[in-house]
């Protein structure tokens, strides 16, 4: 198994939100954490969101001041059920999280809109993490979320997913047993959406002032806008409002997060915006209690829907701390490859093998199976999420192909994927470009005329536009680099951004096989 590392080691990315006087500008997270959730506990904050099929999931994320943010690792290992998720389930798997700190332990509740409604927990936010526990079996029922109220009993809302289910816009209250462990009745739906706010899911649940609070997302994703419930029985009837909507700004969509106080008592707000191939980025509002609602953002008119707001004062934590970036970059000199890193499906133990006494990440050419039309049916690839509107990302490897139509490259994933390598044919190596349009719907890859090689060390290198316009390019000494293949449009993945990153493959039945051993990967 490889097992990933706890915390960043390697450089930092190329984006950072933390303006250095005293602002931070949005999002504050270029990378696609969609539908975060997030806690304080003590002067630490900590926030997960939703990872589908990708391997680990989870991801758990650490910051100071709600400002900068580290991924500090993941709290799903493998995902369940392992007959399952040991192949590519795209768009599936890990739907919107919650997590809660409560008598001194971690919970994550997730749903996986297949199977139901499952609880982690741990003593420390880096882990080790508890096994899944299936508290609600049910098709559609998802985005839970737990409240632990004053009298001592708890409670779980969730949403429903009409594609499972053939319900949705409704939000259902469950008694839970105090540690957890179950769910102790059927539920009880406590709010309707149908008529102005369709779609309504990923509530948050809270208490503040004798009131119940549902915070949640609707009209959908990229365009819809978010509200928040009140009332003064955890069963309803709730009032709603709209308290953060697009307005005037350029920030679609603006929804689905988490509502987390500071030490000196400040309220903010995190939420995503979907912004296509670079995934559903996060964005940090103020936000302030007017007659017991919520204000979000900026509310020029008074009317109590806030807007995004562009840039801001950073949080007042009690103490200033400095600016960083979560990694991207990863120099592959440690036990453990980088936090970053996610796999297509449950890793297996012999598709990698970092090497801290060489310095590298050793990829083996495991043959895909004879079912997988493409690579976006291939769970040994080694993916990271895009992390800025421009960037380079640049790899070096060293390719020991032993057999013909062994290949490795550097790939930008998604709906459409393209990926610069090399391949072995005929006995010689070969630079390669490839082109897969549609590969969610199994299109053949569209490869360009090979270019031979007579080195098996090889720079290789996907450069990324504003806009998400991709260009390859390949190098023999690390300085001079030859544009190959036609460029292309990066399109975003099954309820994801796309992702850039590596791989290893080969096909048929082997006595062994090649690999590919991978020195670094830079992002600039």
């Amino acid at each position: 198994m490889l097992f990933l590392a706890q915390s960043a080691k390697a450089q930092r990315g190329p984006w950072v939100a933390d303006r250095g006087d005293g602002a931070y500008r949005n999002p504050i997270l270029y990378a696609d954490y969609s539908d975060p959730d997030a806690i304080r506990v003590g002067d630490d904050f900590y926030m997960t969101a939703s990872s589908f099929d990708a391997v680990p999931g989870l991801p758990i994320l650490h910051s100071r001041d709600l400002v900068n943010w580290e991924i500090v690792g993941h709290a799903l290992k493998r995902q369940v059920p392992f007959d399952v998720y040991d192949k590519p389930q795209q768009g599936n798997g890990v739907w919107a999280p919650a997590i809660r700190y409560h008598a001194g332990e971690f919970y994550i509740f997730y749903p996986d809109p297949d199977y139901g409604i499952y609880v982690i927990k741990a003593k420390r936010p880096e882990g080790p993490w508890s096994d899944p526990l299936l508290i609600k079996t049910a098709k559609g029922w998802i985005d839970p979320c737990p409240l632990w109220d004053d009298d001592g009993k708890a409670y779980l809302v969730s949403a429903m997913a009409a594609s499972r289910s053939g319900m949705k816009s409704l939000l259902i209250v469950s008694r839970m047993s105090s540690d957890a462990s179950k769910l102790l009745d059927d539920g009880v739906l406590v709010f309707d959406g149908h008529d102005k706010n369709p779609t309504v899911e990923g509530p948050k649940f809270y208490k503040r002032n004798g009131f119940y609070y549902l915070f949640a997302p609707a009209g959908g994703v990229p365009r819809g806008w978010q509200l928040a419930l009140r009332s003064r029985n955890v069963y309803g009837p709730y009032e709603a409002r709209v308290v953060l909507a697009q307005g005037k700004t350029d920030v679609n969509g603006p929804h689905q997060g988490a509502w987390v106080e500071t030490q000196t008592g400040e309220s903010w707000f995190l939420h995503f915006q979907d912004l296509g191939p670079y995934g559903r980025v996060v964005h940090l509002q103020p936000m302030k209690w007017v007659n017991d609602w919520p204000v979000v953002g900026n509310d020029p008119d008074g009317d109590g829907t806030g807007e995004p707001v562009a840039s801001f004062r950073k949080p007042n934590v009690g103490k200033t701390w400095p600016a960083g970036a979560t990694a991207t970059t990863d120099e592959f000199n440690e036990s453990a490859i980088g936090p970053q890193w996610q796999w297509q499906a449950n890793p297996q133990p012999s598709w990698a093998f970092p090497s801290p006494a060489t310095g590298t990440l050793r990829l083996v050419a495991v043959p895909a199976t004879d079912a997988a039309r493409n690579l976006w049916e291939v769970p040994n690839v080694l993916l990271q999420k895009f992390s800025a509107p421009a960037f380079t990302a640049s790899a070096k490897l060293t390719f020991n192909a032993l057999n013909n139509d062994e290949r490795a490259g550097l790939i930008v994933m998604g709906l459409d994927y393209g990926y610069v390598g090399l391949q072995r044919k005929a006995g010689s190596i070969n630079v390669v470009t490839v082109v897969c349009r549609d590969a969610d719907k199994g299109a053949a890859e569209i490869e360009s005329s090979p270019i031979p090689l007579r080195t098996a060390t090889v720079y290789l290198r996907a450069q990324i536009a504003d806009g998400a316009m991709v260009t390859f390019a390949y190098s023999t000494d690390g300085t001079t680099f030859t544009r190959v293949g036609p460029p292309f449009h990066a399109r975003e993945g099954k309820w994801i951004g796309a992702k850039v990153g590596v791989f290893a493959t080969g096909t048929g039945t082997r006595r062994e096989y090649g690999y590919a051993d991978l020195d670094w990967f830079r992002v600039e």
